[in-house]
């Protein structure tokens, strides 16, 4: 392991603390951690809480490495000169009991082949209309993606617009954020920097939406309004998730890589 994977590792590590540190303080129930190892070398950390506030939400890191099948060496940067890999990152997914507060989705990650690179986002899928929230959080996210460059947040919101939608329901899964892959820019602590700022962002959003509306009321319709919107999350992440078809690709843990599946949806 050389010195950039160990700063990727490490700051992925220290960001599922702050993490969980964060949710346990929002929820008052504690996480659950269980270890896996992955079919190559490595392996991961899943980390899970049920409780009042946060109906279901998952914290999960991993630093695994491997050969890339002969299909997936064609779709890989740098796994057609060399299969072998090496990757480290942190996944995360919030589903809050209050229909009042977004579904929300955080994910990073640093690849090596013979090539190395960055890769993640954040996105929102209220149940509910949110507009001047959306608005809101949009505008904090391009304050932060534009600290790095000011071509940043109009990419990988246009790049996170056309992933995160539902081709078969010609919908969007949510409100949309940034998604980006392959951030190799030529300078790695750069790049990392930005990956730190996503982070941090993500962290802070969270503690400014849970204590806006964790303890406000919310109604039967709203609820299941709720339900139906995760009822999209599900198809989202079983047809298109890149993630969750890389995880099994590559023999990933099977209940880790579908720890973003929402405790309950529906479908009428």
């Amino acid at each position: 392991m050389n010195d950039n994977q160990r700063m990727a590792k490490e700051w992925f590590f220290s960001l599922r603390n702050n993490l969980v540190d964060t949710l346990e303080k929002i929820d008052g129930n504690k996480f659950g951690f269980k270890d896996w190892k992955h079919s190559g070398s490595g392996g991961g950390t899943m980390g899970s809480i049920r409780g009042k506030i946060v109906e279901k939400g998952g914290v999960n890191i991993s630093t695994v490495s491997g050969q890339f099948s002969e299909e997936m060496r064609q779709r890989i940067p740098g796994a057609k000169k060399d299969p072998q890999y090496w990757a480290t990152g942190i996944s995360v997914v919030i589903h809050p009991t209050s229909p009042l507060i977004p579904s929300m989705h955080f994910n990073s990650r640093f690849l090596k082949t013979s090539k190395t690179w960055f890769g993640g986002g954040i996105d929102i899928t209220p149940a509910i209309p949110f507009k001047k929230e959306t608005e809101h959080f949009h505008s904090i996210l391009n304050e932060a993606c534009s600290k790095h460059s000011k071509t940043y947040y109009d990419e990988h919101k246009k790049w996170c617009d056309e992933y995160f939608f539902l081709k078969h329901r010609n919908e969007a899964r949510g409100a949309g954020g940034i998604f980006f892959d392959y951030l190799d820019s030529g300078d790695i602590n750069n790049d990392l920097e930005y990956v730190k700022e996503v982070g941090n962002f993500f962290l802070s959003y969270i503690q400014y939406i849970f204590n806006k509306y964790a303890e406000k009321e919310w109604t039967d319709q709203e609820k299941h309004m709720q339900l139906k919107k995760r009822g999209r999350y599900v198809e989202f992440n079983l047809l298109y998730d890149r993630g969750t078809k890389f995880g099994l690709e590559t023999g990933g843990n099977t209940e880790a890589i579908l720890m973003s599946m929402p405790p309950h949806a529906s479908w009428d």
